[in-house]
């Protein structure tokens, strides 16, 4: 009897230590299933936001494209006009030089004359005023003088 009170006893103790280690294998289970969920939500959260800076990253590089290509189009298109507007300019530059010739041509003389006939006359009138512009300062020198004579001293 004590045999089987010991065996009773044993599987009592052997039945109660597996239910417990059961509930202890269902604990930390249920941890690591969590831990392991938490890290999957985090990876996911990650990898969408490296997703979505990726979108936006291929979004600007589509609109630079796009921006570069328009202008290139632009020029392509804007070129012609502006070869033809240059071919232009310098034809209407050919035909506008005998007309500046002929204005020179007749400036010219007229600057010719000035030097000529029009500097000795302002010279000559020059060498005329000269006296009475040095009487003048005299004058005025003069009356200056005499009315601080006649200021009381300060």
């Amino acid at each position: 009897m004590k045999v089987s009170l010991v065996a009773a006893l044993i599987v009592v103790l052997a039945v109660a230590h597996s239910s417990e280690a059961v509930s202890l294998v269902k604990r930390d289970i249920q941890s690591d299933v969590d831990r392991i969920t938490k890290l999957i939500n985090d990876m996911s959260a990650s990898i969408t936001s490296a997703t979505q800076d990726m979108v936006e990253k291929v979004k600007a590089l589509e609109v630079t494209n796009t921006a570069q290509t328009y202008v290139e189009d632009s020029k392509a298109k804007i070129q012609p006009l502006v070869d033809k507007v240059q071919a232009e300019a310098t034809k209407l530059q050919e035909q506008v030089k005998p007309f500046i010739a002929n204005i020179e041509d007749q400036i010219k003389p007229l600057t010719e004359n000035f030097n000529t006939q029009v500097r000795p006359l302002t010279d000559n009138f020059h060498a005329q005023v000269k006296p009475l512009t040095d009487m003048m300062e005299k004058f005025f020198q003069q009356v200056m003088d005499q009315t601080k004579a006649l200021l009381p001293p300060q």
